[in-house]
């Protein structure tokens, strides 16, 4: 049984076949036959605020994209347990050899807010443990800012932690090595409708867009 909501999606995809079935076959004729290529690897946030293809104008076959609560990368493990995000990055390099990754964060994270506030739930509060330094460097720091202020700190400090989780990984750390693969930290300020970078040199975000 359909809803407003669920015709909705289903017009969307109506016009979506209409884009790359019928005026533009050979898109996914192409797709279809020689596979995937993306010289872009996307991880940013499951937000429904943040659809990647919404934000850049991407086109399918474009970008490889991975989306999880806060847009984290964990540590390099290999403990027997299931790790969807190392997979994906695992698959992104070794496999299909993107020669971009990008980090992309976002204002008004949930996933950040439950880390700053002390998540609960079995899966959601062990995840965003990840940037958990973060979060002490952030409160140390920021002590006597308002909450906002400090989730906004968090935000862009918790894309650093995934760039440097993802130098844990051999594949991607190799490439990076040998100047194949290149790591942005990107974020994007929903108030303002623009898009930041952090420039390494200079240890700060500034605007691309």
């Amino acid at each position: 049984m359909r809803d407003d909501m669920t015709n909705a999606m289903v017009d969307g995809f109506k016009a979506f076949h209409r884009t790359y079935y019928v005026e533009r076959p050979d898109l996914f004729d192409t797709l279809v036959e020689q596979g995937q290529s993306p010289r872009v690897m996307l991880i940013g946030c499951s937000d429904s605020r943040v659809t990647p293809t919404a934000l850049y104008g991407s086109e399918p076959g474009d970008i490889f994209v991975v989306r999880n609560v806060a847009n984290l990368v964990p540590p390099a493990e290999q403990d027997g347990h299931l790790h969807g995000t190392s997979a994906a990055v695992d698959f992104a390099v070794g496999h299909l050899e993107v020669e971009h990754i990008i980090v992309n964060g976002h204002s008004h994270c949930g996933g950040i807010k439950a880390l700053l506030n002390g998540a609960e739930g079995k899966y959601v509060g062990p995840w965003v443990e990840i940037a958990r330094d973060a979060r002490a460097d952030v409160m140390r720091e920021y002590a006597d800012a308002s909450p906002d202020e400090q989730a906004r700190a968090l935000e862009k400090a918790s894309i650093l932690v995934s760039l440097e989780n993802l130098l844990t990984f051999d594949s991607v750390r190799r490439r990076v090595i040998r100047g194949a693969l290149q790591l942005h930290g990107w974020y994007f300020d929903m108030e303002e409708g623009a898009l930041l970078a952090y420039d390494a040199g200079k240890r700060q975000y500034e605007r691309l867009a």
